[in-house]
């Protein structure tokens, strides 16, 4: 009897925790991003001006125009299902419990990890979709909303504690159908790309099958002493996502790979042979990598001078975003408008996907609206990501990336460097060498100096 009531007593309060996790990260109110019509908008390389089609109309009396304006034209439609089509992922709540723990949600503590994933699968998307590819169905999620999300919201959470406390889960939304969606594709390589987009999105669903999601990465983050319910830094997510791909065993994955910097230098050498791991008489292809450069912008705070050097990199081709994000919570910045950084938030709480289902509903991995912040409010630690088709494509990314990172430093030494050769050749121990420390030597000895109040786990 006294075990009866001591899981019943759990149940409860399991169902309290659902309901409060949706009050407390789905109060997202939908506030009007503005974007000067002045100023270019760089997003994963490439650039948009927000000019009017007529320029003698009188303009309104404000000076910056918001992306949801039905008056504005040039590119910001085009801008809007650019940034649409990139994979959003957020917390999530009632998915299969973790391992080794009671949770069925990452609210509170999984952003990292959440932004790690969407650099991962932007770099994802251009391995098999290419930079140009755009969701076709992008600009349906903001049209299908006639509502507010504050009205949605609101009623979302009274829906959502009815549920929590009835135990009943809440209906899912609506979906674009796979056959609706393939129905509009004009030809068969339209209709291979879509299919490949829900593929990619699958690949991170939150279920121990996925490859890329939450609960494998969890695992091999265990590896380095973290667990479930842990606070993960950028540094050692990059460290996660290398693990995550090298044991990928899907056969759509065989090619490609990642390589994490050490000591903010990545050495050319070690690239290239992993590139070229694959390489034999049957197989002469090189591989695809994601190179990931854990790096600090200053010392507590980001040094303003680094301004550029971030925009800089924003604005190359090879850019797959940023794991950064303000002193207290992480976010995934994809571009820049001025001194503004564009961002993806993953703190938003939405029910669990079951992306086994052929025909799951793809809206809730697509972020309907961007978001700005000043890069003074940028956290110094962050983890920048590059995308390198093959050999060639790295040897001409290094080049470009040196130059950009030359122009932009306004200091005597650049943020991270390319080096010529392997690092055993510069008798260098790293810290990637044993494979039960996935730690970086710089992210060990910020996590001892910093006390656990800097941290507010939103």
């Amino acid at each position: 009897m006294e075990a009866t009531g001591t899981d019943e007593v759990d149940k409860l309060k399991t169902k309290f925790i659902s309901a409060w996790n949706n009050m407390k990260y789905s109060w997202v109110l939908k506030t009007k991003t503005y974007f000067s019509r002045n100023s270019p908008v760089l997003l994963l390389g490439k650039c948009y001006h927000f000019k009017y089609e007529d320029e003698n109309k009188v303009l309104p009396s404000k000076s910056a125009c918001t992306i949801e304006d039905r008056i504005i034209a040039g590119n910001v439609e085009e801008f809007r299902k650019d940034f649409i089509s990139r994979i959003w992922l957020t917390y999530r709540e009632e998915f299969p419990q973790i391992e080794g723990s009671s949770l069925t949600t990452d609210c509170g503590w999984g952003c990292t990890l959440r932004t790690g994933q969407m650099l991962l699968a932007q770099g994802l998307i251009l391995h098999f979709l290419g930079r140009a590819w755009t969701w076709p169905d992008a600009l349906n999620i903001e049209n299908s909303e006639s509502e507010s999300w504050t009205s949605h919201t609101v009623k979302k959470i009274t829906s959502s504690f009815e549920t929590s406390l009835s135990g009943e889960r809440e209906p899912e939304t609506p979906t674009v159908s796979l056959k609706e969606t393939i129905e509009k594709c004009p030809n068969d390589q339209e209709m291979q790309n879509e299919i490949f987009h829900r593929k990619i999105i699958s690949w991170f669903g939150d279920s121990p099958l996925a490859v890329f999601g939450l609960h494998q990465l969890i695992e091999y983050g265990k590896k380095s002493g973290k667990s479930a319910g842990d606070w993960y830094g950028p540094g050692v997510v990059a460290h996660i996502l290398r693990k995550a791909v090298e044991e990928a065993r899907h056969p759509d994955l065989q090619g490609i790979t990642i390589y994490v910097a050490q000591d903010c230098t990545v050495y050319n050498s070690d690239v290239i042979d992993k590139q070229s791991a694959s390489m034999t008489s049957d197989n002469a292809d090189d591989k695809a990598v994601i190179i990931l450069v854990p790096v600090r912008l200053g010392g507590e705070r980001t040094n303003t001078d680094y301004l550029e050097f971030v925009k800089g990199v924003l604005s190359l081709e090879y850019c797959v975003g940023i794991i950064g994000g303000k002193p207290k919570q992480s976010y995934y910045f994809a571009g820049f408008q001025d001194d503004s950084l564009i961002y993806m938030d993953p703190h938003y709480c939405q029910s669990f996907v079951d992306v086994s289902i052929k025909d799951f509903p793809l809206e809730t991995f697509h972020c309907p609206s961007p978001k700005k912040m000043s890069f003074r409010k940028m956290d110094p630690s962050c983890t920048i990501g590059f995308y390198c088709r093959n050999v060639k494509d790295f040897e001409r990314a290094s080049e470009e990336i040196t130059k950009m990172l030359k122009i932009s430093s306004k200091e005597k030494y650049p943020l991270f460097t390319f080096v010529n050769g392997h690092s055993r050749d510069f008798d260098i121990t790293s810290t990637t060498t044993n494979e039960e420390d996935l730690f970086l030597e710089d992210e060990k000895k910020r996590l001892k100096r910093v006390s656990t109040e800097e941290f507010v786990l939103l």
